[in-house]
């Protein structure tokens, strides 16, 4: 079991891990040893996760996840598969973390009464001098 948080977790069988041959430094180790770890997690399918941290989650992670709600993660940043392994795991609980908070909801800001009246006034007085621009029509030409 993975705890996520105090009412969250996730069963190690949901989680597939996958070991690559990884590019970058580490000599003649990256040629022989697959140290890359591919993560990968059936979002879609989990019965760990409620629906709407479902939601959120494929929404939070963008391109990861394939149109059949799988998240990959790919680490690659150490030269250990021990260390990228735990780094896949990490990542992959901070995005589940996210998601699982609720966003709040927009609230509309209330314009102060006074700010509303002020505005009010200065369109009125602006108006006012518009209308003194305009030319005087004589009623008995």
């Amino acid at each position: 079991m993975i705890r996520i948080d105090h009412q969250l977790s996730l069963a190690e069988d949901e989680i597939e891990e996958t070991f690559v041959c990884s590019s970058g430094p580490g000599g003649q180790n990256v040629n022989k040893v697959a140290t890359a770890v591919q993560l990968r997690f059936d979002v879609r399918n989990s019965p760990s996760l409620p629906d709407d941290v479902k939601n959120r989650l494929m929404r939070i992670a963008g391109h990861a996840v394939s149109r059949q709600g799988v998240l990959t993660i790919t680490a690659r940043r150490y030269r250990s598969q021990g260390q990228n392994r735990k780094d896949a795991r990490d990542r992959l609980l901070a995005l589940i973390r996210s998601a699982t908070r609720k966003p709040k909801p927009h609230k509309k800001p209330q314009v102060p009464y006074g700010s509303r009246m002020k505005r009010l006034e200065y369109k009125r007085r602006r108006r006012q001098q518009k209308s003194m621009r305009h030319p005087v029509h004589a009623a008995n030409d």
